[in-house]
């Protein structure tokens, strides 16, 4: 009997920052089903470190470079910063070529849809980045909300917190409409997507975006309050100044309540050059696990194991046309809905509604 092999899918990933290097090259690189081709970066230090980790790839230094090896290509990924992000997809699109898109994946919904009906147009894949739906303790959320353990759920509190009182002076920071920066749409592209993923969609949005810093220019201490469809409310939290950081989650439900503190330990370990082959790669430490119960009765819940390859291998299932996208790009349109209303909001001072064709898919 001979054993038959489908060919990998060629990957060409533009951006080697943070993004490029520690979440999608790692990824790419060691799912089966998928070959890092090429890797885009202008920057000489990147290149080096792309080359040393990455050998077998062909290193461009520019996306121009890049299109002319377009017809040895069949997906592009799109780890630029966040003002670049539409075009570089449209472009990608344009060659025949599926797209991901890191989050944020366009600055404004009006670019989004437009995407998405490019892709349609010409028949291609494009999905959106959203790594952190497969965290572990988002994991555990889901899983603990299907089993109904804290009843009916009533208020869902969420914080990516961190302490950074020094501005590292990058676009991230920058007060440009164009240039997407600020923690409302870095991080909380995270936190408004795993809520609605939890809760559905969302009705109304109240948001609190301040600037603390000397010398930002964007949102580093926001606060969002989406109330959702079926009454649930949620709570989101994001801040670069936070000095003593709040749980991760605390979910409230009619019967009891998780808490959980402590960020999901991939970030860290792809930060530090770990392989997603490592063992124990998405393992949450038990002096990390979140507790379930009420008052002083409560009982620590193993936390799920985090995987942020499931999002690559759900791309290689869809590029073969077994499996929907990972990330439906109709999701990402309904997060942008949510962030152009927290910033109305924020900008008035009052609660905003959301369009009702703005809905993620269930």
């Amino acid at each position: 009997m001979t054993l038959t092999r489908e060919p990998p899918f060629h990957v060409g990933l533009i951006g080697y920052g943070l993004a490029g290097e520690a979440f999608h090259a790692p990824f790419i690189a060691t799912t089966p089903g998928l070959r890092l081709e090429a890797i885009v970066t202008g920057n000489a230090d990147r290149q080096r470190a792309a080359a040393r980790a990455h050998p077998a790839a062909t290193i461009v230094e520019s996306v121009s470079r890049l299109w002319e090896r377009a017809d040895k290509l069949d997906v592009i990924v799109v780890a630029s910063p966040n003002r670049t992000h539409a075009s570089l997809a449209t472009q990608a699109l344009e060659h025949d070529l599926h797209v991901v898109v890191d989050k944020p994946f366009a600055t404004t919904v009006t670019e989004a849809r437009a995407l998405v009906a490019a892709a349609a147009r010409r028949d291609r894949v494009i999905t959106v980045f959203q790594n952190r739906r497969w965290d572990g303790d988002f994991l555990t959320v889901r899983r603990l909300l299907a089993e109904g353990a804290v009843g009916r759920p009533v208020r869902f509190e969420s914080r990516f917190e961190r302490w950074r009182p020094v501005p590292r002076g990058t676009w991230r920071e920058s007060g440009q409409p164009e240039d997407a920066g600020g923690l409302l749409f870095d991080l909380g592209s995270h936190l408004i997507d795993q809520a609605l993923q939890l809760f559905g969609s969302a009705r109304h949005v109240y948001a609190e975006l301040d600037v603390r810093r000397p010398g930002v220019q964007a949102d580093d201490d926001s606060f969002v309050a989406l109330t959702h469809a079926n009454g649930v409310r949620s709570h989101l939290f994001m801040s670069a100044v936070a000095a003593q950081t709040g749980p991760r989650f605390r979910l409230l439900g009619s019967r009891a309540a998780y808490v959980k503190w402590g960020l999901d330990p991939q970030e860290a370990k792809l930060r530090e050059g770990q392989s997603p082959d490592a063992p124990g790669f998405g393992d949450d430490p038990e002096s990390h696990w979140g507790t379930l119960g009420t008052g002083d009765e409560s009982q620590a819940v193993p936390t799920e194991r985090g995987a942020y390859r499931r999002f690559y291998e759900g791309v290689v299932d869809v590029l073969r046309g077994v499996a929907p996208p990972p990330v439906h790009p109709h999701d990402a349109i309904a997060t942008l809905a949510v962030i152009e209303a927290a910033r109305r909001s924020s900008a008035e001072q009052r609660v905003m509604a959301v369009p009702t064709d703005a809905s993620p898919i269930q």
